[in-house]
C-alpha cells in the first residue's frame, strides 16, 4: 500500500512535508503507521507546479530514503501545488514509468489503491483510454490507467472543461461494473489525488473492500492532504470519509463532497483478509 501528500496554497519548498516532519513522507517510506505494507521502498516520485502549466516530474526506482538527491530538490524547489508519493508494488515491476505521479497535459495524478484481477481486467480498463490519449501509456500500472481514463473522459482533448469530480466519478461507476459490481465483485480500491494547478481534487473510494486511509488539514498556508498524519497530533487532522472527495480550489476553503451525490453507492466495507496491491 503506497503513501502520499498533496498541497495546494502558499508556495513552499517541498521539504516542509516531504522530508522535514517526524513522521515525513520519507519516514513512512521505511516505516508507514496505517498502511499494511509498513515499507514503501518499490520508487518514489515527486510532481510539482511552477512556472509552466505542465507540471514537472521526479520518479525514481530506488527508495526513497537512499536517495541522497531528493533531500536537495525538496529544499530548493518551491511549489504552490504539488505532490509526492512512495511506492509499495505488488503485481507490476518497479520501473520508472510505473512510478507515481503521472502527467497528462496539464493534469497531475497519483494513486494508492488496487484493481482486483488486474491481469484478467487489464484489457477492458484499458479500453476505456481514448485513441489519442493511448500512446501516454508509458507503464503498466493499473493507476495510469485509471489516469488515462479519468483524462479522456472529459480533462483533455475535445470533451475537456468538464468536471473534474463528475469525470472522476464517471470512470469510477464504469470501473465498479467491470470489477463486477459493488456486491461480489473484486475488490476496487481508489485513493487518489489530481491536479490542474489550480485545483486540487482527493477521493476515497472503495467497492468490496475497506478504503484506504486519507486526512486532511487545512491552515493559513493552504491545504496539505496525506495518507497518514505527518505528526501525532491527530485532533489538527480530519478523516475523510469514504466514498468522498476533499475539494481543495485555489480560490475557496477546502470542503468535503460526498461522491454519492454524483451517482457512486458503493457496497459496505468487508474485511481486508489479503493484501494484493499493484499500484
Amino acid at each position: 500500500m503506497c503513501r502520499w501528500i498533496a498541497y495546494r496554497g502558499r508556495t513552499i519548498p517541498l521539504e516542509r512535508y516531504v522530508t522535514e516532519p517526524g513522521h515525513s513522507l520519507v519516514s513512512q517510506s521505511i516505516q508507514a503507521l496505517e498502511s499494511t505494507a509498513s515499507t514503501n521502498g518499490d520508487g518514489f516520485g515527486l510532481g510539482w507546479y511552477g512556472d509552466h502549466p505542465e507540471p514537472g516530474l521526479y520518479r525514481e526506482v530506488q527508495p526513497a530514503w537512499s536517495d541522497e538527491n531528493l533531500r536537495y530538490l525538496c529544499r530548493h524547489l518551491r511549489s504552490h501545488l504539488f505532490f509526492a508519493h512512495v511506492r509499495a508494488a505488488t503485481g507490476t515491476p518497479i520501473t520508472r514509468p510505473n512510478c507515481h505521479p503521472f502527467a497528462c497535459g496539464t493534469w497531475l495524478f497519483m494513486h494508492n489503491g488496487y484493481i482486483g484481477d488486474w491481469t484478467r481486467l487489464r484489457r477492458p480498463i484499458e479500453a476505456l483510454i481514448p485513441d489519442p490519449l493511448y500512446p501516454s501509456r508509458s507503464g503498466t500500472t493499473d493507476s495510469e490507467a485509471v489516469f488515462l481514463a479519468i483524462a479522456g473522459a472529459g480533462l483533455v482533448g475535445p470533451d475537456a472543461g468538464r468536471d473534474p469530480i463528475e469525470a472522476t466519478a464517471a470512470t469510477l461507476a464504469t470501473l465498479t461494473e467491470i470489477v463486477g459490481g459493488p456486491v461480489g465483485g473484486h475488490p476496487f480500491r481508489f485513493t487518489a489525488a489530481l491536479a490542474n494547478g489550480r485545483d486540487l481534487y482527493a477521493f476515497r473510494y472503495a467497492v468490496n473492500d475497506a478504503a484506504n486511509s486519507l486526512y486532511y488539514r487545512e491552515s493559513e498556508d493552504g491545504v496539505l492532504v496525506v495518507s497518514e498524519p505527518l505528526d501525532r497530533e491527530h485532533r489538527n487532522w480530519i478523516a475523510v470519509p469514504d466514498n468522498s472527495v476533499v475539494v481543495a480550489r485555489h480560490d475557496r476553503p477546502a470542503e468535503i463532497v460526498s461522491l454519492r451525490a454524483y451517482g457512486l453507492a458503493p457496497s459496505a466495507p468487508l474485511p481486508r483478509m489479503q493484501v494484493r496491491l499493484s499500484a
